[in-house]
């Protein structure tokens, strides 16, 4: 019979960790284990609102700040490990579809690129900004 090395003392909605490890002597120690969750959650709740932002306000990168605030999620909440579980399964399954068709992935790849170049130099030579600030009172 083999033993899980992994222990749920966290609560109902924790996830599992590692039996011994830090995370775990955490959960264990009943004047830290509050203080961690809710560190935790105000972390990772912050980088998922700055990925929101990013992806409202001008400028790149919006997925890998939720992505990170998932990830710390999932260390100690089970419904965000469920969660990250489930993308990093498609993040698999993209990227061995991307090497099983290289050039069409590539072609895709350089033709977004091409978008997001168009669009930032409009927004620039037509000052899109300004314009949409006039448009909404700002």
């Amino acid at each position: 019979m083999t033993t899980d090395p992994t222990t749920d003392d966290g609560g109902i909605n924790a996830a599992r960790v590692p039996k011994g490890g830090r995370r775990d002597r955490l959960r264990s120690h009943p004047a830290t284990r509050h203080p961690y969750r809710l560190v935790v959650l105000v972390v990772g709740v912050s980088f998922i609102a700055l990925g929101i932002a990013l992806a409202v306000l001008p400028g790149p990168l919006t997925i890998p700040p939720v992505l990170l605030g998932l990830w710390i999620l999932s260390w100690e909440f089970r419904f965000a490990q469920k969660f990250f579980e489930a993308f990093k399964d498609k993040g698999d399954d993209v990227w061995e579809h991307a090497k099983a068709h290289p050039v069409s992935s590539a072609l895709i790849t350089v033709v977004g690129l091409i978008g997001a170049a168009v669009a930032m130099w409009a927004t620039f030579h037509y000052d899109l900004v300004a314009k949409a600030k006039d448009a909404i009172g700002l």
